[in-house]
């Protein structure tokens, strides 16, 4: 559909749904190449309030509804985390193209059915976050394929965003109109919820971008926290929202990546890397800074580059080119697949002790391919 517009489907009108999806998708430069056609969302009222605060063509109750519509190309799934493998594979059954949001599953099994169908139903898929279209991250993997830390050591990144208060104080949170008191219960809830899912699954997708894929990971992880107010309501934390994770790369090798309630030894999502001859601290080599003022992913330009959530856009803008063109993305499913199984085995090796080898693998970018 070379000539045609991607009709995207926003499946969520929460915080990430109109933040990341609906706000960008609905400025006029990117028109000629996809519309809104339909918004969906379980709370009464707010996917029509969406529909006609974003111009989109079309408003449901229902997931089921949504993609039942014939001018749904595709679907972002802007939905409690839990909900993606159910709902992926509805899509696939649908006939529609997927972007997954952080993150795709909560299980290497599930994923693995999920793109095994989506293979055999010829359905195209990007799984966010697409960390290694950031110029400065390839930098950073060029300087370090380049030798010019010496012998790579080990590397230390994380939040504390997802385990602090910052979900229950989103501007779409707290206001008292339908589409800004979006309840947040579900990040503290199982299967989806937690940080781990949530936000370390960026720091995760920096690290094994940079890095490449990983053999082993143990872990502590626990709840620190088991209550959180949001408004007059106690939310019962069920997922743990304190985890340290102990990755290993090979060739002694090592990572620490962790999730607190509070406080953070980095910047941001950027691991801070260590060798025998030089450290990369967030992007800055020594004296030279790895991340550029004119750096941008492919189609964060314009007025895209002052939004909030502009990663999500350019996911989403990656999935359009692809059906349209046919082009695969290099935002990697089979990177997003070995994310999960470092964050599930590090539950499991959390609760059993036991360090745990992983299984899978993605081919990280070549060295020709990276921004210099």
């Amino acid at each position: 559909m070379a000539n045609e517009r991607v009709g995207f489907g926003v499946v969520g009108a929460g915080a990430i749904g109109l933040r990341g999806a609906l706000m960008h998708l609905s400025q006029a430069d990117v028109q000629d190449r996809v519309h809104l056609a339909a918004v969906c969302d379980p709370v009464p009222g707010r996917a029509a309030t969406a529909a006609a605060t974003y111009n989109v063509a079309a408003a449901y109750l229902t997931y089921e509804a949504l993609l039942a519509d014939p001018n749904v190309d595709a679907v972002t799934l802007c939905s409690p985390i839990g909900l993606h493998f159910e709902q992926g594979m509805q899509a696939i059954a649908a006939g529609k193209h997927i972007h997954f949001n952080k993150t795709m599953t909560t299980t290497v099994a599930e994923a693995n059915a999920l793109l095994k169908s989506a293979e055999s139903a010829g359905i195209k898929i990007v799984a966010s976050p697409g960390m290694m279209l950031h110029p400065y991250n390839q930098r950073i993997r060029r300087t370090i394929l380049e030798g010019k830390l010496g012998t790579l050591a080990w590397a230390i990144g994380g939040t504390s965003a997802g385990s602090g208060t910052y979900h229950l104080n989103e501007e779409f949170r707290t206001g008292e109109d339908i589409l800004t008191s979006v309840d947040p219960t579900w990040y503290f809830k199982k299967p989806g919820g937690g940080p781990q899912y949530d936000v370390t699954v960026y720091v995760l997708h920096n690290l094994t971008g940079i890095l490449g894929p990983a053999q082993r990971v143990t872990a502590l992880s626990g709840i620190a926290l088991p209550e959180r107010i949001y408004h007059d309501k106690t939310i019962t934390t069920e997922m743990d929202d304190q985890t340290i994770l102990s990755i290993d790369f090979g060739g002694a090798m090592y990572a620490i990546i962790y999730a607190t309630v509070a406080g953070s030894l980095t910047q941001g999502f950027f691991p801070n890397f260590y060798g025998t001859q030089g450290a990369i601290i967030g992007t800055q080599f020594g004296e030279v800074s790895l991340q550029r003022e004119s750096d941008h992913q492919p189609h964060v330009i314009g007025v895209h580059a002052t939004m909030p959530e502009n990663h999500v856009f350019e996911d989403m803008m990656q999935l359009v080119d692809w059906i349209r063109d046919d082009t695969p993305s290099r935002v990697s499913v089979d990177q997003a697949r070995h994310v999960i199984e470092i964050i599930e085995s590090g539950y499991r090796a959390a609760k059993s002790g036991q360090t745990q080898n992983l299984e899978t693998t993605f081919e990280p970018l070549p060295l020709e391919a990276l921004a210099t």
